[in-house]
């Protein structure tokens, strides 16, 4: 009797055991609290902002960043915190994302010209005349990746017209397009196109304006992983070269034949 008196007892007490390790323990009773991370304030965008476009203060707005995650180039509030009344009216060189950082390699004086803000480092803009026959149907928009084809019309000496094309440059950048719309067909057709170009490609473009048609050929998106073409110094030596060549016909008695000379 004894012995199971015992045994009752020594199953209560392990139930009992059991029963107070599983209630729940106060809140935080075992844990070393931890310290907040210091946070500072940075001036973020509060909206996507384009390129070329004047930033607004209400496209800004501050926004609580981990100090050891800083950059030099943000800006915060404890530094400026007059910055989105300072930054407005600012032209903006590259997109800008909702929520990220803004910082001034980003952005341009206020009196810069939207043009010039989008260009290259080292780039010149050149327009150049286009029409939809000229310019891929007027489907080229700004941003968009083209070839330049150049086209001559020379009169050969049996009166006939004879047209020769070729790519003067390519990956050109287009800048802008002179947009208007078509009363006739509703249609949007650019008039001019601003292209971004090396200096050492301005020259080529200009000339073979005035000696020709400029035509662009609208390249894919894709193109853009692809390994560069020749150089376009290139290319314009073969244009000059052909241009040396001219074909005359020969006459041997009642055969003929076309030979290129030298001009």
């Amino acid at each position: 009797m004894l012995r199971k008196a015992i045994f009752i007892l020594a199953l209560m007490s392990g139930g009992a055991a059991a029963w107070i390790s599983g209630l729940p323990r106060a809140e935080g009773s075992n844990q070393v609290p931890q310290a907040a991370a210091p946070l500072e304030q940075v001036l973020v965008a509060a909206a996507d902002i384009v390129p070329g476009s004047r930033i607004e203060a209400a496209e800004l707005r501050w926004q609580p960043w981990p100090k050891d995650a800083l950059n030099d180039s943000y800006i915060t509030q404890a530094a400026k915190p007059a910055a989105a009344d300072e930054i407005a009216g600012m032209a903006v060189r590259s997109p800008i994302m909702n929520g990220e950082p803004v910082h001034l390699g980003k952005l341009a004086p206020s009196g810069s010209g939207l043009l010039s803000v989008m260009l290259s480092r080292g780039s010149r803009a050149v327009a150049v005349r286009i029409s939809a026959d000229t310019s891929a149907g007027g489907f080229i928009l700004p941003n968009d990746r083209v070839d330049v084809l150049h086209t001559q019309l020379r009169q050969g000496a049996d009166g006939q017209s004879d047209a020769s094309s070729r790519a003067i440059l390519r990956k050109v950048r287009v800048l802008a397009i002179d947009q208007m719309i078509d009363a006739d067909t509703g249609s949007v057709v650019g008039k001019t196109a601003t292209l971004e170009l090396r200096p050492e490609d301005v020259e080529t473009v200009v000339s073979a304006e005035a000696d020709g048609i400029i035509s662009l050929a609208l390249r894919s998106v894709g193109d853009a992983d692809e390994a560069d073409d020749p150089e376009p110094a290139a290319a314009e030596a073969t244009l000059a070269q052909a241009d040396e060549m001219k074909a005359i016909r020969v006459f041997r008695g009642i055969q003929q034949e076309m030979v290129q000379v030298r001009r």
